[in-house]
């Protein structure tokens, strides 16, 4: 299948790789088909989560580990349910980041740690988690 991405071009995309979001993402709840790509030859640490229906909608997704983050949170069996996921290591979690870049005083990465979009690899469905407890954005800046 080919989808045209703003960011990326035409990219063609095998139909094994779309990820089903039953519920779509929270203010996209239109969008339910997304696939994972990167650009070509760039770094795989960085992946953007792009919409198969609607190209305009595309979010920046990586590994908690790579912004040095560890945490847990728990999944409820409707979650599980939705994501076909029978063992916890299928699962993949990832944190949307996007730049900041509109006040040079609070350039960087706002990585969203209060809702991880969730990924049952096997099954190719996902969901995102809203975690209802007090939290906040971490804000990574460059250092010297």
């Amino acid at each position: 299948m080919k989808i045209e991405s703003p960011l990326l071009g035409a990219l063609e995309v095998a139909d094994d790789k779309v990820i089903e979001f039953p519920a779509g993402l929270p203010g996209f709840e239109q969008c339910r088909r997304f696939v994972l790509v990167h650009e070509e030859g760039g770094a795989a640490s960085v992946f953007l989560l792009q919409s198969v229906e609607d190209p305009d909608v595309a979010f920046s997704l990586t590994g908690p580990e790579q912004l040095g983050v560890t945490y847990e949170f728990p999944l409820t069996d409707e979650d599980v349910a939705v994501l076909q996921l029978a063992r916890p290591e299928d699962a993949l979690v990832a944190i949307i980041v996007r730049r900041e870049d509109d006040d040079p005083a609070t350039a960087g990465l706002r990585a969203n740690f209060m809702a991880p979009v969730v990924i049952n690899v096997g099954a190719r469905r996902g969901l995102q988690k809203v975690i209802n407890k007090f939290g906040c954005d971490i804000i990574l800046r460059a250092q010297g």
